[in-house]
């Protein structure tokens, strides 16, 4: 029996537990407990959690400045409604953020996860729309291999057909989609060439353009260059429309760039952070906008209220998160994980059955030929030490910041294992 504190786990979560993406009673491995980069199983197994929690645990797990921060604010109010009211772990959280983003937005919208931020930032894009008088704007265009969230809004601007949302089909709002952009590498004229046509799909009722920049995460893990993110933001202004940044993936430093956006000098009227806000503490998502957007919504009041929207304990956590990131040490510690992760995992593309390996940041990537068959690669890793979590044709690595050169070497070991699985007959 697996238990943690006398509960039988893995017979209870087995029976009556939904998980992402799977049906009930499959595998599922009971954690006791985190501390930097390592989960801790019932089983008495140490594993690096190289996928940092779904990308989010940037310090480490039970961070000692985290942790104090959410004590220190438990004991004063863990919850209390936002509506009609306020507090100092909201106001604080704001003042950094608007800090960190250099002063380019001017208003922030506090939801409980990535995929409310995004449908916020789309709510906002439609009231823009009729505040500039288009209530017609009523369409999105994105690119194709993107992913934006499970909520309805959000799974309409995902990938409509190769992504995890096809099953919905006409259910979903049909919205507009241009192909897959060019991958990072790619040549100036194929640059243009796709700008051009994305040019074409601009259409008189769409609302807004949104991407993930730099890094498609779940649609692919896919990563293109910045200058296509300038393009896309040229093309907006030139349509008087907002462009709708998704940096919930990519904020907070995971691809060595603080904002992939910001840093490459582009600023998104809207933009939408999550996952690492609070180093992957607990849930909090943020949707920016720029003071045009603000000024120019109609109405005025945003209509959109979650209950525990800017929970004081997420907040006073999430500002202490925002300020260890504005100290800068991500810098260098990410830089050494490309470096490590660029070692490690590039002999792997001569194995047989893989397709191609690429690295950015704090991410790493094997993409195979065909499917990888989850539980055997997942388990050929965790038996080298490594906590990993592959989909379709990829097997990733997203680490905590705070990894050393030994973990990721260790997390490197962990792929090729689940490569050699995922290659056998």
């Amino acid at each position: 029996m697996n238990s943690v504190q006398g509960v039988d786990v893995q017979s209870i979560d087995a029976a009556h537990i939904w998980h992402p993406y799977a049906e009930p009673g499959l595998f599922a491995y009971p954690v006791s407990r985190t501390e930097g980069v390592h989960l801790q199983l019932a089983s008495g197994a140490l594993l690096i959690d190289a996928m940092s929690s779904w990308w989010a645990a940037i310090h480490g797990h039970s961070n000692p400045r985290l942790t104090a921060a959410a004590k220190d604010q438990i004991d004063r109010m863990s919850h209390v409604m936002f509506g009609g009211l306020t507090h100092t772990p909201a106001a604080l959280l704001t003042e950094r953020l608007l800090d960190l983003t250099g002063g380019n937005f001017s208003q922030v919208f506090y939801s409980d996860s990535g995929s409310v931020a995004v449908e916020v930032a789309m709510k906002m894009a439609l009231q823009y729309a009729r505040g500039q008088g288009h209530p017609e704007r009523t369409k999105f265009l994105t690119w194709r291999s993107g992913y934006h969230g499970d909520t309805f809004a959000t799974m309409s601007v995902c990938d409509p057909d190769g992504g995890m949302h096809s099953f919905w089909g006409s259910a979903v709002t049909q919205q507009r989609f241009a192909p897959p952009p060019p991958v990072r590498g790619s040549s100036p004229v194929d640059q243009r060439a796709y700008l051009e046509h994305f040019a074409t799909l601009v259409t008189d009722d769409v609302a807004a353009i949104i991407i993930e920049p730099v890094v498609q995460g779940a649609g692919g893990m896919r990563f293109h260059d910045p200058e296509l993110v300038k393009g896309l933001r040229q093309l907006a202004d030139a349509h008087a429309i907002p462009l709708i940044a998704d940096e919930i993936a990519t904020g907070f430093g995971r691809s060595g760039q603080l904002f992939t956006t910001l840093d490459n000098g582009v600023v998104p009227d809207i933009m939408c952070v999550g996952k690492a806000l609070t180093g992957g503490f607990m849930t909090l998502a943020a949707t920016l906008a720029t003071e045009k957007i603000a000024a120019g919504m109609e109405p005025k009041a945003l209509m959109h209220g979650p209950t525990f929207m800017a929970n004081p304990l997420a907040c006073a956590v999430a500002a202490e998160s925002v300020a260890m990131v504005a100290e800068g040490q991500w810098r260098t510690q990410v830089a050494a994980i490309e470096e490590g992760l660029r070692e490690g995992l590039e002999p792997l593309r001569n194995n047989p059955g893989v397709a191609d390996v690429r690295v950015l940041g704090a991410i790493g990537v094997v993409e195979m030929e065909r499917d990888v068959p989850m539980r055997a690669a997942t388990e050929a890793a965790m038996e080298r030490g490594v906590w990993i979590r592959p989909f379709g044709r990829l097997i990733y690595t997203m680490p905590p910041y705070i990894c050393t050169p030994e973990n990721i070497e260790t997390i490197c070991a962990g792929i090729a294992a689940a490569v050699g699985v995922s290659t056998k007959e």
